[in-house]
């Protein structure tokens, strides 16, 4: 992992948006060298996660790789999704009028 990977992921932990924000910074060599393995990874779970712009930029990038690259990037998504499981989403609870 680069220092600006732990950093962000350590400021985003499972935020979908922050997850966006690498898929970004890879893709456009922001900082980093491009690495459409790694775009692709934090696009997949940010999608995942809910941000609905991700699944889109996934597939731009798709078209760009090898069907090697794009099993890469899943598992490497798959793993660390695994390795950050995501908080379920509180419970509200409903009482009953009396």
């Amino acid at each position: 992992m680069t220092n600006i990977e732990l950093a962000a992921v350590n400021a985003v932990e499972t935020d979908a948006d922050g997850c966006f924000g690498l898929g970004m910074i890879y893709s456009a060599g922001a900082g980093v060298s491009v690495d459409l393995v790694q775009a692709h990874k934090w696009f997949n779970i940010a999608a995942m996660r809910g941000n609905g712009d991700a699944a889109r930029l996934r597939r731009e990038i798709a078209e760009q790789m090898s069907d090697s690259e794009i099993g890469c990037a899943q598992r490497a998504a798959r793993d660390w999704l695994k390795s950050h499981p995501q908080a379920p989403a509180p419970v509200e609870e409903i009482r009953a009028a009396a």
